[in-house]
């Protein structure tokens, strides 16, 4: 058992290290970022559609035992962000004139991947619990899958307003909660398998609220036909390395 701790805790260390990912593949001059910040943008909405519509979604249904239930879980989720949005934008108005720079979607997506990191945290240390080789399997396809995701967060969180280097530390906190995840699984066992079936489609409904009702208007703010259709194109390939991901699996 130990032998499976050990690797579990390694993993899941490792994954929440990938969070860094942006300073090595967005190391660009700050002002430069933020000039081409809407094709990462895009970017992120095709992974946050592709990861709820093809991975969450589809996996909460195959765990299901009543899919309508589901479904309205994933309801939930969208009615859950769309409500704590608005109490971070009525906190919003509250504020001083300096944090009122960030924009609630930067911190809606920060809620939204901590919980899809405490799920990867779960998912990991249960597959350890089966073999190692499989638990080794598991842990390279939630890397494989959570580089797109954390360019994507990494760019949003600049959009919202933070700097590089707090994007860069929050998107790290955030990554941390798949640590949790396993010490909760090791904590409560077989009590986890069922709670995932409730996280999982509100984590989707999460995902699904983010990009067509935060940053899908932000991408119709550009109208030049040249900048429209590689947004389209920054879509489509973030859709597609989700796809891409079902290969590993």
């Amino acid at each position: 058992m130990a032998t499976v701790y050990l690797y579990t805790f390694a993993s899941v260390v490792v994954v929440s290290l990938i969070s860094f990912v942006g300073i090595f593949t967005l190391s660009l001059r700050e002002e430069l970022l933020r000039k081409y910040i809407y094709i990462f943008i895009s970017v992120a909405v095709g992974a946050l559609l592709g990861d709820a519509l093809i991975h969450l979604i589809p996996e909460a249904l195959e765990d299901s035992a009543n899919t309508t239930l589901t479904s309205v879980l994933v309801i939930a989720g969208i009615f859950l962000f769309f409500a704590l949005e608005k109490l971070l934008h009525w906190h919003h108005h509250g504020e001083d004139k300096e944090d009122n720079q960030i924009h609630p979607v930067g911190k809606l997506v920060l809620f939204s991947d901590g919980i899809h990191n405490f799920m990867d945290g779960i998912i990991i240390g249960a597959s350890f619990l089966v073999s190692v080789p499989i638990g080794l399997a598991t842990t390279l396809a939630v890397i494989l899958h959570e580089i797109p995701q954390e360019i994507g967060d990494f760019a949003v969180l600049l959009h919202a307003g933070y700097t590089k280097a707090r994007a860069l530390w929050l998107n790290f906190l955030s990554a941390l909660t798949a640590i949790l995840g396993a010490v909760v699984l090791f904590a409560i066992g077989n009590v986890s398998e069922p709670a995932s079936s409730w996280f999982l489609p509100m984590a989707a409904g999460g995902f699904i609220y983010i990009a067509v009702a935060d940053l899908i208007p932000e991408l119709h703010k550009t109208k030049e036909v040249k900048y429209s259709v590689l947004q389209m194109v920054a879509v489509i390939a973030g859709v597609l390395a989700m796809v891409g991901l079902t290969l590993l699996e």
